[in-house]
């Protein structure tokens, strides 16, 4: 997957657009999940079809959140230890790197340090807010209502044709 930026300017390599840019191209599938799209771009491949004329395009974005679990002191400070550890681990590290003497030790005092300061800012975080806002932890997840293959037209009766022997395959 590749993203692209809205600074660069020309085409990014495999003559995709750089800016964000409505898809082209003629309707030869619609499909309910994203993995329903894929097995039929995977199947066009299988069938030596060019698939660089193929898109797929999410349609009807949503943005779900799907609640976890309550946020709980324990949860808060976990979350923030773990992010502090990282941190805490990286800067050890380069420290490691760049001072001559006890590379174990100064890894061994940044993990430290950054779990400390993570629970101190997780504690500081939760404590503020606790009760007023979001006392539940989720996760976001961005789907779409229904999954549109297109295709070029130069190359969509082709692509149709082969996508309806798919259809007429019986489930594996």
């Amino acid at each position: 997957m590749m993203v692209s930026s809205p600074f660069g300017g020309g085409r990014a390599p495999g003559n995709l657009p750089r800016l964000p840019t409505p898809p082209t191209g003629w309707p030869i599938g619609s499909y309910a999940t994203y993995s329903e799209a894929q097995q039929a771009v995977d199947f066009l491949a299988e069938s030596e079809f060019a698939v660089t004329d193929v898109t797929i395009v999410g349609v009807d974005l949503m943005l779900v959140e799907r609640v976890i679990g309550k946020l709980t002191w324990g949860r808060a400070l976990a979350a923030g230890a773990f992010s502090g550890a990282w941190f805490g681990l990286f800067a050890g590290l380069l420290l490691g790197m760049f001072v001559n003497q006890g590379f174990a030790l100064q890894v061994l005092t940044g993990l430290v340090l950054g779990i400390l300061s993570g629970l101190v800012f997780a504690a500081i975080g939760y404590g503020m807010s606790r009760g007023r806002r979001r006392d539940f932890s989720s996760a976001s997840q961005l789907v779409a209502g229904r999954y549109d293959v297109l295709c070029q037209p130069r190359s969509a009766e082709q692509a149709r044709e082969l996508l309806a022997k798919l259809a007429l395959k019986p489930p594996s």
